[in-house]
């Protein structure tokens, strides 16, 4: 009797050996999805922003402060940029997000430019109109 009870107790201790592995190893598994995954996501997405960054890209620091991109250096890993007259040379990884690319700057200032001159035909337009009257 003593020899089954004492294999009871071995089953029973090999089956708690494998639950406890069963569960670090889920526990692990859960670590990675919630918190080394998502990091590797953000950190590849500001290499990818970083590859990206143009000169007359507005951007913003860590440090928050926003100013326009007037040069980067790749081999120096730098960036200088132009604060309202002011130029400053930061590391690359100092740059936490770009507010307007260069592409965007460019497209804003045409659609403006081009507002504006309807603007002004329009108004020249109405001017007509009301020397007329």
């Amino acid at each position: 009797m003593n020899g089954l009870s004492f294999m009871n107790v071995g089953a029973a201790n090999a089956a708690s050996s494998y639950s406890s592995i069963i569960l670090i190893v889920l526990m692990i598994a859960l670590m990675y999805f919630f918190m080394i995954r998502p990091q590797q996501k953000q950190r590849k997405q500001h290499q990818d922003m970083m590859s990206q960054l143009h000169k007359g890209d507005e951007v913003v620091t860590i440090g928050r402060m926003h100013g326009k991109i007037d040069s980067i250096n790749r081999e120096d890993k730098t960036v200088t940029l132009d604060c309202e007259g002011i130029y400053l040379t930061f590391d690359m990884v100092a740059i936490a997000r770009v507010v307007k690319s260069a592409d965007q700057t460019a497209a804003d200032d045409e659609a403006s430019d081009s507002d504006s001159a309807t603007n002004d035909s329009n108004n020249s337009e109405k001017d007509n109109d009301n020397s007329e009257k």
